[in-house]
């Protein structure tokens, strides 16, 4: 009885061996003899009416050679995949919708002061500081407040002038001559209006007339509220006409400076809605609109300056403090696709069309408005077409690629260049013995991507700007195919963090490989959670990027190995 299982399992064995063996030989010979035959038709050696009446005795079309990407009978555009290939390169399509799009333009900006609330006290006279009031710089002021008192010979002469004015007037009052009259009373008001224009108050010159005698000291008022921002006045000290002693600015409303690109200048306009955010008020923003767009481009940074205006009551925007502005467009419902289906060639944006049946097609779009996740398709596509999100970039450089002479280049266009057909056939030749009851294939395991390989549970932590994060994934050691990545955020005195935002760009280093992203979401106790799509066993690089309310955002990269799908 045993001797029969034996010799069933040997010629089981066998059989299999001689069936893969046919399969791969059988591959090699259709490509050598599609090869031979299109450059037969090049060089002129064969006839349209030769090709039509030559027969291959004995063989068959071999069925499925059209799921073979450059060997299906679609247009050259088109690009042809097959089921193993899509699942090894992680092929992903969405679908073009009509959605809200707003359009965020996020910058920095430095806050300033309102120039329209900015005053100078200076003095039109000269004379000397008395005594000082207001003695320090970022004192709030009230208008009207005294500022300091000031000595000046000038000034005390025109108030004795216009005293003698005033008393000249009263004597010749009663004069019948009105020429008399009329030149008193312009003695009196040249006299008045030489104060008013040397800053000396209604209200002074009421009590000069009621005190009659000239004050030789005199206080100078704050001419408006604010906060003291320049402060020159010292008692004692000389003065001349012009000489700035303080500056007051009103801080009830703030300027903010911030620069946009030159591309996003057509999307901002005035009276859009802006947000601010600073590292000293964390969790908390503030409100605001854009007040104007200056006429002047930064032709070294290519940028162009916005004034933004704040509301600032309780004086928390500071003038010199640094932060986060995101400024919003206006919301328009337009048809939309993810950003990562657009390919950007630099003459042109190309997308990947999903026809089905592993078959794709290339299409020229015109693109408008852009947001965080989604772009604004203009021409070239309706709603409801699907789109390639992932992995078009492959799907790319296979369109660019007029046939496959091998396996090898088949699949050094999915970017696995590194199999060589010899090695997975020498190493499948050699694990022929190993095939009992064709369980597991393992003779494929000399093919990347396609065999259980080897691997380690993933558990790694790293400390960064006083948080640890750790990474781990489910399950532990990682294979091609959904993996949930978990991110354990804690501070420093092992406290988890819950309020903050985690996201994860996965990719794998080699050339021309595009990047993933994926928004985790927190789950218990710091524990962010967001799944992905391994394309294919190999070294991927997971970086996590965590975003604290009033934190600069951490960023750690992982890198790890992943388990083959296996077949």
């Amino acid at each position: 009885m045993n001797h029969d299982m034996r010799k069933k399992s040997f010629v089981v064995s066998v059989a299999a061996a001689s069936l893969l063996v046919g399969i791969i030989a059988g591959f090699f010979a259709a490509h050598r003899v599609m090869s031979d035959m299109a450059g037969m038709k090049s060089s002129g050696e064969m006839k349209g009416h030769e090709m039509e009446g030559m027969q291959m005795e004995g063989t068959k079309p071999m069925e499925g050679m059209e799921s073979i990407p450059g060997m299906s009978g679609a247009p050259s555009e088109a690009v042809a995949v097959p089921a193993v290939a899509r699942q090894l390169i992680g092929v992903r399509s969405a679908t073009a919708a009509q959605a809200t799009l707003v359009e965020e333009i996020r910058t920095v900006g430095t806050v300033g002061y309102d120039e329209r609330g900015f005053t100078q006290v200076t003095l039109k006279i000269t004379g000397w500081v008395r005594e000082v009031f207001v003695d320090s710089i970022g004192r709030p002021v009230r208008k009207g407040e005294p500022l300091f008192t000031f000595y000046s010979p000038d000034l005390l002469a025109t108030q004795d002038e216009y005293l003698l004015a005033l008393k000249t007037r009263a004597q010749l009052d009663a004069s019948p001559l009105d020429e008399v009259k009329a030149n008193a009373d312009a003695l009196v008001a040249s006299s008045r209006e030489r104060l008013r224009l040397w800053d000396v108050t209604d209200a002074q010159i009421a009590a000069l007339e009621r005190r009659g005698q000239a004050e030789p000291v005199l206080t100078v008022y704050a001419p408006s509220s604010g906060i003291v921002m320049k402060r020159e006045a010292l008692p004692g000290k000389y003065v001349e006409p012009g000489t700035t002693l303080y500056e007051i600015a009103d801080l009830s409303t703030v300027w903010i400076h911030a620069e946009i690109y030159e591309s996003e200048v057509a999307a901002t306009k005035v009276g859009q809605p802006a947000t601010i955010t600073f590292a000293a008020y964390p969790g908390k923003s503030f409100h605001g609109k854009v007040a104007y767009v200056y006429p002047m481009l930064n032709t070294e940074a290519r940028t162009v300056r916005v004034r933004l205006e704040f509301p600032n009551p309780e004086l928390k925007l500071k003038p010199g403090m640094y932060g986060n502005v995101t400024l919003q467009t206006d919301a328009v419902k337009t048809l939309v696709v993810p950003k990562e289906a657009v390919l950007d060639t630099g003459l042109r944006h190309l997308v990947f069309m999903d026809r089905g049946q592993g078959r794709y097609e290339p299409a020229v779009v015109k693109l408008g408005r852009r947001s965080q996740d989604y772009v604004e398709v203009m021409e070239g596509l309706k709603e409801g077409d699907r789109v390639v999100t992932s992995a078009n970039f492959l799907l790319d450089a296979e369109g660019k690629l007029t046939s496959a002479s091998s396996m090898q280049a088949m699949m050094g266009r999915i970017g696995m260049a590194d199999w060589q057909m010899r090695g997975a056939y020498e190493a499948k030749m050699e694990g022929m013995s190993g095939m009992q009851g064709m369980k597991g294939m393992k003779g494929m395991s000399g093919m990347p991507g396609m065999a259980p390989g080897s691997g380690k549970a993933i558990s790694e932590s790293r400390s960064a700007a006083g948080y640890v994060l750790t990474l781990t994934t489910l399950p532990e050691t990682p294979k091609a195919g959904d993996v949930l990545l978990r991110l354990k955020l804690t501070d420093q005195a092992g406290q988890p963090v819950t309020d903050a935002q985690v996201t994860f760009v996965y990719t794998m280093p080699m050339p021309g490989m595009t990047e993933s992203k994926i928004t985790a979401h927190h789950t218990k106790e710091g524990l962010y959670e967001g799944k992905v799509m391994f394309g294919m066993g190999g070294t991927w690089v997971v970086t996590a990027t965590v975003t604290i309310p009033g934190q600069p955002p951490i960023t750690e990269k992982f890198q790890f190995s992943v388990i083959g799908a296996g077949m």
